[in-house]
Order: structure tokens, then sequence, then C-alpha cells
């Protein structure tokens, strides 16, 4: 469960930010805009809301004049139909997890593209490189156009054939079946999938004899912080890169969208590591 936030004041001219999802009781995404916000003299307020219904959600932001919003599982698809105008990633992948509001009209845009080349670019570089995307999702969407417009090659796996199929032919990438990995066949491995998320902390995407010494794993999990994938990989040899890392990148992307300030990475980071128990708020 998320630690309480700080009390925070609203006044008759604060800006309303939302995400909307389902469940979204162990995001951490409210508390990180809120911390830039607070840091950067911004005065607006994120909070989350629970939306089976995605349209009922964006609706609500339409009719509130609310800022934006946060899009995330399952509906960055779906938000794609549903906003005014995409920008270009955002059209390519066919998938949204912000939305801007400006007078009126919704901007759906994608920051989990560059907040995965960011979280990747910490650990790697992309470019020649061979990935496997783990999922057909939203995310999945963002990280192989991302890495695959960073110059990798990148190959989907995914329990759905037909799922999987769809989106690399949308996008020009290959396509395995999640059973087929070979070990050791990808430079780079990245799970968009929420194996692993709790409370099912002990699941994982694929098996452990898929990872070897010298691979780059990427798992777009953060809560736990170590996923099991994370922990299999690091006893393997590989180079980690955690859920964390990308949260916050694609989250200051988000928050430079919304307010058109420069964002406050160090701190957004120490709120989302000091919320998972990492002591001090640095790893």
């Amino acid at each position: 469960m998320s630690p309480p936030q700080k009390p925070f004041k609203t006044f008759r001219q604060t800006r309303l930010f939302g995400l909307f999802g389902t469940p979204v009781s162990q995001s951490l995404s409210p508390l990180m805009q809120n911390a830039a916000f607070a840091h950067a003299g911004v005065d607006a307020v994120c909070l989350a809301f629970d939306a089976p219904d995605i349209q009922k959600g964006i609706s609500a932001m339409r009719a509130l004049g609310m800022g934006g919003g946060s899009v995330t599982m399952p509906h960055k698809t779906a938000a794609a139909a549903l906003a005014d105008d995409l920008d270009g990633p955002a059209k390519a992948v066919g998938a949204v997890n912000t939305i801007v509001n400006r007078n009126g009209i919704l901007r759906g845009h994608n920051t989990d593209i560059p907040g995965a080349l960011a979280a990747l670019g910490e650990k790697t570089s992309i470019r020649g490189k061979s990935a496997a995307v783990i999922g057909a999702g939203g995310a999945a969407a963002a990280m192989v156009f991302g890495i695959m417009e960073a110059g990798g090659r990148v190959t989907i796996l995914n329990r759905s054939v037909q799922r999987g199929e769809a989106l690399a032919r949308r996008l020009g990438a290959d396509f395995l079946p999640l059973g087929e990995m070979e070990a050791g066949a990808f430079d780079i491995v990245a799970n968009a999938t929420p194996a692993g998320m709790a409370p099912d902390i002990e699941s994982m995407p694929i098996p452990a004899n898929s990872l070897k010494k010298g691979m780059t794993v990427m798992d777009a999990v953060y809560h736990p912080l170590k996923t099991r994938l994370i922990r299999t990989a690091e006893k393997a040899g590989c180079r980690v890169v955690d859920g964390a890392a990308m949260f916050v990148f694609q989250g200051a992307a988000q928050f430079e969208l919304w307010t058109g300030l420069k964002p406050p990475v160090a701190v957004m980071r120490r709120a989302v590591l000091t919320a998972l128990g990492v002591s001090g708020g640095e790893r």
C-alpha cells in the first residue's frame, strides 16, 4: 500500500490533474507529481481516479476543465481513440498515457516512449542491439516504437499470438510466441506486462534460463522495485533497469507537458524511491 501523502492546500485557481485506470490504489503517480508541483511552486494537484470506463473518465476531464491526465492500465490504447488529437509518436503507437487539456482540446501524448529510452540509456546503448519486448499492450507498443526509433531491432514476445502479431505488423517488428524465446538470443529484454506486480510477486514473464550474462533486462513493473525478473537477471549477471527508472522518466516528461516547466527529476525519483522503502530515496 502506498504511504499517505502529506496534506496539500488547494485554492480557487488550483489546476486539477488526474490518474485514470483500474486499479490505481498502488500507483505512485499522484505522489510523484504532487512532489514535483510542490517543488516547482505550481498551484496544481494530481488525484487518482479508479475508472473502469475510461470514456467516462475522459468525459469528466473535459467537463471539469481539468488540466490533463495520466492514463494507466488497461486504458492506454482506448484513450488514444478518445482524445481530440494525438502527437506523432502517440499516433504511431496507438496508445496514450498523457493527456493535456488546452482550451477544451484534449491532446494525447505517449511519454512511455522517452521514459523507456531514458531508462535504458542509463545502462546500455540501443543502436544496433537486438531487443525482445514482452507484451502487446500500450506500454509494449511504446517500448517497441522507441527502441526501433533509436536504432534497435525488436522482436515482440506475447502469449496471445493474434495480438502480438498484430502489433508487430503495425510497428514493423518481428514476432515470436512467448514460449519460443531462446536463451541469450537478445541483447535487451524488456517486460511490459504486469507479471511480477504485487500481489503476484513470484510471477515472471519468461523462464530464468532465458537470461544470460551480459544482457540488459528492464522491467516496467516498479511495485515491488525488485521484481522476480530483476532479481533473477541480477543473479545471471545481467545489467538491470528496474521499473522505477522508466516510471520516473515518463512522469518527468508528463510534468513538462502539463506545466511547460523543466521537471525536477531528482525530486520525483526521491519521492518514488522513498515510497518504495528505499532508504534516503536513493539507490
